[in-house]
């Protein structure tokens, strides 16, 4: 007789995939993530169907319902959405859909897949038989050979089912699988990234002994007091039919030697859980800076027949709440983290192994050392990854609800700029009798950490488990809490949308200031005599949209001076841009609105320290060099040499010093090694500078720069990879201007009449026009060849300017502030003009007056044009706002217009990247040079302001034979604030405008010039995108301003 199957509904009348009680059918217990030898993997290409609704779907077997023509092929792993069918839809927040949960849409598209399999003729024919799919979004009934065998949601959580009564032994069979886009798991996967659907992890048919196997096991480390020895504790889920014998061996990896360090055995009959335990005389422990792996080998050996035999690597910590902070084997950490989603720029969720493993590596590579699965339990071989690299872990449960949000507060008109802890107070508790403070949707709930929990329970990267993300906060996530630590009490709990942490083992906050941070640290929870039970960490800070974030150093800095903040995890790893070409030929990463889905979030996807590519953006590079786990200062001849890993000393790093005059070009006086002595975590020590070093005297600017790298290979990086750096002025010397020609070379001459239009200026080879009508220079030129030129909407070459291209994190608050005051359309007027001259120099003085239409304030520009006999051009700009004016605005300084062959940049200042006054500890000072001005750019997924250079003191910019021009600030007398002698500047083939209206890249459309910016003052970026704005001394303030430059012709 047939195997039976199950009913299409549990509940008659409903579908499972609209009854919140209902997530698993038929599905086999979760257990620990383990493939055995004895698997086929089922990836590949399967037969696909797409229908508009799950009643449009064909049934298995009926090829006489459905055409053959309305099948196509599909891969798995893979997303529909991104091989043909529907389309990627993109929301932050809100729910695509209408919100009534546990229904969805009818219009509820289905993925009908369909391919048969053949059961390997060399496996036990008596075998258990399961299929196993790891991740399917977001729910899906299976069939085999017909039978309706099972079904599952829960889209990143894995399902496996016995199909052994189903499947025909050397005979083809039919696996059918029918996918919904929605289900009632969306509401509790709200999460923010794109909606993708299908079969998008890996598929397996594996055989396990019928009669005597392991099932699950879970091994915990344990410490004594002083966290020497330890205990290697095992619990076994055996089947067993007869005498069995189960032992669990111990070993070093066989990179290590393989020996065996200890073994425990129990005798076995019958089905159940075995406790086992081996003591180990002090292992090397594990952490994220030192992960020591052991190998656990289980067997499982009956009195006759073949053993059964798993493997899994062991890591020697013991997580504790200790003294109110979180600590692993007794030691306070400190977590320089990021949140990551499983994102590919072609594939979407569906992340090739080796993908992962390059993220992994490059977060080692840049000082990385945590890691939150954000939002939802990421690829499972992702934590073997992590154990093997050296990573700690948040593992995050698959939850996220936070679309009820908008639901609550759009109705109410809660307004977005309000103090969020005040919308907090009005919408969160409305949102959690959704589904978090619903008792109906407990089991649903609680599933969802049973899954994470079983699947990954083997890992030492894993110190803290989640209960998810934004799905406010009730009683649905105490029961959650309470599994966690009934199952696994030895590790902590976090759940940031707990405001008392009643169940989580910390306090977790998103986007704070750094003032309100530390505030938090000093009063929540904290008793009267000033203890606390419970840490403070950043689940979320330092929103890392587009040119950001800023704020870095300060919160690294509120991080090392408060033990209780115990760090924090940046938003985010990588942007999630999916690759898109358009019929027109365009070719871009696509963004929320793209794809014609709506409602949508935009660029809101686009906020990661990587570019969608999983390239570095500065940002990543700024993150780097802020957390780098060395710190340097100078004391008098000593260098400090600060050591900020929390477990291990510097021995594994080599220190290495250069001595640098820059000038017009770089030399090099001194360099060599540095004799580092054991400095413990946590400790400092003194290192004596070489007397070379400190016998430097010099009037020029000379630089000590100092590199820490590793002395050996390592599992994420090679012999070499520096780990940290540091500079410091050991002299410094005054910007000065060098003449292109002999001052008596040339007599000017005007061939104009003193109130002409424009007068045009001849010496020797060199020309200049000025616009006396507006008052500003039009063109220069020297031997023929154009240096400046006309911009072709203001008239000038070279104009005041405060306007720039808005970023990521202007947009919600500083870009509709400027825009309020008309920053970007000020226009110009000219008020008065006067001219001097004598055989050496001609001094024009225009004051013109910068507004905007409509409003009353603007910028009353002084500017002194001092042209001499040499070529140089002496520009000295006195401003005075007044009216009802702004308090800051992006940027003060010049925009220039130059001739495009001018493309070759050298300069002496922070390179080689792109620097602002909150984004700039990754830049070092030298001497710099790119052969094109496109290489400055950086190239944003979604374009924006970039390419600014700090601290500049000179910067030369010509053809590449070396004709152009030269610019230096003028005399410090010139400048309100001297320091900013040192200025920026930015070059470009884009104008503010172009790169402020592009939504990609492919919409840039260049200059025939090159658009320089000198400044004066340049604004910070902020993090206001998802958090606190500019600092509020880093803003560019409007008030009075002197500034300076001086400006020669350059030859080869």
């Amino acid at each position: 007789m047939p195997a039976q199957g199950i009913p299409k509904e549990e509940v008659l009348g409903k579908a499972d995939y609209t009854n919140e009680a209902v997530f698993r059918r038929n599905a086999l217990p979760p257990r620990s993530y383990y493939i055995p030898e004895t698997a086929r993997l089922l990836n590949g290409s399967w037969d696909f169907h797409y229908a508009a609704s799950p009643r449009q779907a064909p049934p298995p077997g009926g090829s006489g319902v459905v055409a053959a023509s309305e099948w196509t092929t599909i891969q798995v792993p893979g997303h529909w959405q991104l091989q043909g069918h529907g389309r990627p839809h993109y929301t932050n927040t809100q729910f695509p859909i209408p919100v009534t949960p546990p229904y969805v849409p009818t219009e509820n598209p289905t993925g009908t897949y369909r391919r048969v399999f053949y059961v390997p003729h060399v496996w036990d024919p008596t075998s258990q038989l399961r299929l196993r799919f790891d991740g399917v979004d977001s729910a899906y009934h299976v069939w085999v050979n017909g039978v309706l065998i099972g079904y599952a949601q829960g889209s990143r959580n894995p399902a496996e089912f016995d199909v052994t009564p189903y499947v025909r032994l050397e005979e083809e069979n039919e696996l059918f699988v029918q996918v919904y886009q929605w289900s009632d798991g969306t509401y509790i996967e709200d999460q923010d990234q794109w909606w993708l659907s299908g079969i998008f992890r890996d598929v397996h048919l594996i055989a396990f002994p019928a009669e005597n196997r392991i099932e699950d096991w879970f091994l915990r480390t344990d410490l004594d007091d002083k966290y020497e020895d330890a205990t290697l504790r095992a619990t076994v889920d055996v089947k067993a039919v007869g005498k069995s014998t189960l032992t669990v061996t111990l070993r070093e990896q066989a990179k290590n030697g393989g020996a065996v360090i200890g073994e425990a055995t129990e005798t076995v009959s019958q089905d159940g859980k075995v406790e086992l335990s081996i003591a180990v005389k002090a292992p090397s422990k594990w952490t994220a800076e030192t992960p020591y792996l052991y190998s656990a080998e289980l067997t499982l050996a009956p009195e006759s027949g073949a053993s059964y035999t798993v493997h899994q690597n062991v890591g020697f910590r013991k997580v504790e709440l200790k003294n109110g902070l979180i600590t692993v084997n007794g030691t306070p950490l400190k977590f320089s983290g990021v949140n990551r989603h499983d994102h590919h720029p072609r594939l979407g969720r569906a992340v090739p192994l080796d993908f992962i493993e390059r993220d992994l590596r490059l977060m080692k590579t840049h000082n990385i050392n945590a890691l939150r699965c954000s939002h939802y339990p990421s690829h499972p071989r992702l934590l073997d990854l992590a154990d093997e690299l050296g990573l700690w872990v948040i593992d995050e449960a698959d939850l996220e609800a936070h679309g009820f949000y908008d639901a609550v507060a759009r109705p109410q008109d809660v307004p977005e700029n309000q103090d969020y802890e005040e919308r907090k107070k009005i919408t969160f508790p409305l949102a959690a009798k959704y589904t978090s403070d619903n008792p109906s949707w407990e089991a649903a709930y609680v599933d969802r950490m049973v899954q994470m929990v079983q699947r990954d329970k083997n890992h030492a990267s894993i110190v803290i488990w989640s209960l998810g993300n934004e799905a406010f906060y009730g009683c649905n996530h105490k029961k959650m809490y309470e599994y966690a630590k009934d199952v696994d009490p030895g590790r902590l709990v976090h759940y940031e949308g707990d405001p008392e942490a009643l169940s989580a083992d910390m306090y977790s906050y998103m986007y704070p200031s750094v003032d309100r941070l530390i505030h938090l640290a000093k009063t929540e929870g904290v008793a009267a005599d000033g203890s606390y039970e419970k840490p403070v960490i950043l689940c979320e800070y330092a929103h890392a949209m587009g040119n950001g974030p800023g704020w870095l150093e300060d919160y690294e800095e509120a991080f090392r001076t408060y033990p209780r903040l115990q760090g924090g995890f940046i938003w985010e790893w990588a942007n999630h841009g999916l690759w898109k070409e358009d019929a027109d030929g365009k070719k871009y990463y696509a963004f929320g609105g793209d794809f014609g889905d709506f409602p949508n979030d935009s660029t809101f996807v686009m906020d990661g320290l990587n570019n969608s590519k999983h390239e570095p953006t500065p940002g990543l590079l700024e993150l780097k060099k802020v957390i780098q786990p060395v710190q340097f200062t100078v004391d008098g001849q000593d260098l400090v040499v600060s050591n900020f890993y929390n477990f291990v000393g510097l021995e594994h790093l080599a220190a290495t010093y250069k001595v640098e005059v820059f000038g017009e070009s770089v030399v090099l006086l001194a360099a060599g090694e540095l004799d580092t002595p054991a400095i413990a975590p946590g400790k400092s020590a003194k290192i004596p500078l070489p007397a070379s070093v400190l016998a430097i005297k010099s009037d020029k600017e000379v630089y000590l720069t100092v590199t820490l790298r590793l002395r050996n290979h390592t599992s994420w990086a090679e012999p070499g990879h520096e780990i940290a750096w540091f500079q410091h002025e050991l002299s410094a010397a005054e910007p000065t201007v060098t003449a292109a020609l002999a001052s008596n070379a040339f007599n000017l001459k005007m061939n104009a009449g003193d109130w002409a239009n424009e007068v045009t200026l001849n010496w020797g080879s060199w020309t200049l026009n000025f616009d006396q009508v507006r008052g500003f220079i039009t063109s220069w030129t020297a031997n023929g060849e154009p240096l400046l030129e006309k911009d072709p909407k203001t008239g000038a070459a070279i104009l005041p300017s405060f306007w720039r291209p808005p970023t990521d994190n202007d947009y919600p608050k500083d870009l509709v502030y400027w825009q309020r005051f008309g920053v970007e359309s000020l226009t110009s007027q000219l008020r008065s003009m006067t001219r001097e001259a004598d055989e050496n120099q001609l001094v024009i003085t225009a004051v013109t007056y910068h507004s905007p239409p409509v409003l009353d304030w603007g910028y009353e520009a002084t500017t002194k044009y001092t042209v001499s006999n040499t070529g140089t051009i002496h520009i000295a700009v006195s401003l005075k706002p007044s009216g009802y004016k702004p308090t800051h605005v992006p940027r003060i300084g010049l925009n220039l217009r130059l001739a495009r062959a001018l493309d070759s940049v050298r300069w002496h200042g922070l390179g080689p990247g792109e620097s602002y006054p909150d984004k700039a500890a990754a830049q070092r000072l030298g001497v710099w040079s790119v052969d094109s001005v496109a290489q400055l750019q950086t190239p944003y997924d979604v374009p924006q302001e970039n390419g600014n250079r700090m601290q500049t003191r000179w910067v030369r910019i010509t053809e590449p034979q070396g004709s152009g021009i030269r610019v230096t600030a003028g005399d410090k007398t010139e400048w309100s604030e001297p320091d900013a002698r040192k200025f920026s500047f930015a070059a470009s083939r884009h104008t503010a405008e172009t790169l402020w209206k592009a939504a990609h890249p492919c919409d840039l459309v260049e200059e025939d010039a090159t658009l320089l910016r000198l400044d004066a003052k340049v604004a910070g970026v902020g993090t206001a995108a998802c958090g606190p704005g500019v600092r509020e001394d880093l803003l560019a303030k409007v008030e009075d301003l002197k500034f300076s430059f001086v400006l020669e012709p350059a030859s080869g």
